[in-house]
């Protein structure tokens, strides 16, 4: 079945790029949504992609493979079962704000198919934590999740700067205890003030507050903070200090980039660049965290992730898990399938017994 999906892709990916890149990303949810249902519909989930080489245990949780979803495809956690089917170890899922909101005005989602990129400025358009941890518990009632599943959660658009903690602290009530754990996203480019959340003052507050909220829970659930690739060296730094005092588990590097220089033709449309441009810088961070915190705070790699290679070379730099979404794009449904039975082959060609002996090797750690 997967050869047979790879080798339809590229005519379907053909008549998809004719659309709107978001009405083309609508119409591929909206089939997966309805797959979800019929799965929901039988009490069935999906087991996932497993092999020895690659399943981790990270934070108490048990990872089949390292190659997860992205978070801003499945915004409305529409599709918790599907993911596994497609060969996903993990996905994450959002991002869920506390208030639902419609986003930016359209168009808003711009394809760069030379650079195989992408530029969105979506404004995590989303049906609001209430909403979505609904559907999380309608669906979790169905069926277990049989993979892990992370919930990312932003700030509302229309809340300010100063009351943003509390903002948080309401998603994280309703969604918390919903996903295996929860990502604290301070870096999307696309909503006013968001990257402001990383000053080292007002980062530390809103983990302390959050930490302590999660500390109150039955079970309290992993904690990770997504980064910008945009941030310099001495703020990275600040972002691990700060990680560390709270109790962070792991951080995800990266979101996309607001510099477009990568690309050969940005004009001036504003917004976030994923995709293959963004994987070099996107890899430099995750090799300086990894110097910086060593295996002590995992990473979740993220940027430009299309093929084998790239997850390797991400885990290679210091990355635990990657993570993927502009690649399936322009490489189809497939790809999480592909870039595990590729990863498998990377490691035995250079002598691994299991994933974790290559974290970090390429990284040039130096204690500090």
């Amino acid at each position: 079945m997967t050869g047979v999906v790879s080798t339809l892709y590229p005519a379907l990916r053909q008549a998809l790029f004719l659309l709107d890149a978001e009405h083309a990303h609508t119409l591929a949810m909206e089939s997966l949504a309805a797959l979800e249902s019929t799965l929901c519909s039988v009490g069935y989930a999906p087991p996932p992609l497993r092999h020895p080489m690659l399943e981790q245990r990270l934070w108490n949780i048990d990872f089949p493979n390292p190659v997860g979803l992205a978070a801003g495809f499945d915004k409305n956690a529409r599709g918790p079962h599907v993911w596994p089917l497609l060969g996903f170890g993990f996905a994450e899922l959002g991002t869920v704000t506390a208030q639902p909101q419609p986003g930016n005005d359209r168009p808003r989602m711009f394809r760069y198919v030379a650079d195989r990129a992408v530029i969105n400025r979506l404004g995590f358009n989303n049906a609001g934590a209430q909403a979505v941890a609904r559907r999380l518990a309608d669906l979790r009632a169905c069926a277990a999740w049989t993979a892990p599943i992370g919930i990312n959660i932003g700030k509302s658009r229309v809340v300010e700067l100063d009351d943003a903690v509390d903002d948080y602290r309401q998603s994280f009530a309703h969604l918390g205890e919903l996903g295996d754990y929860v990502v604290v996203n301070v870096s999307s480019p696309n909503t006013p003030g968001l990257r402001d959340l990383q000053d080292a003052g007002r980062l530390a507050a809103l983990l302390e507050a959050l930490m302590r909220d999660n500390r109150a829970l039955p079970q309290p659930r992993p904690l990770l903070v997504k980064v910008a690739p945009d941030l310099v060296d001495e703020a990275l730094a600040d972002v691990v200090r700060i990680a560390r005092h709270a109790g962070v588990a792991a951080l995800v590097a990266t979101n996309t980039t607001l510099d477009h220089s990568a690309i050969a033709q940005h004009g001036d449309q504003p917004g976030g660049l994923s995709g293959a441009p963004l994987k070099q810088r996107a890899t430099e961070v995750v090799r300086l965290l990894y110097q910086l915190a060593g295996p002590e705070l995992p990473i979740i790699g993220v940027g430009g992730v299309a093929s084998a290679a790239d997850a390797y070379e991400k885990i290679r730099a210091g990355a635990s898990l990657v993570q993927l979404y502009t690649g399936m794009i322009y490489e189809g449904p497939t790809l999480p399938r592909t870039i595990v039975a590729g990863l498998v082959a990377l490691l035995q060609r250079d002598g691994y017994a299991h994933v974790r002996e290559a974290v970090g090797a390429d990284a040039g750690r130096t204690d500090t």
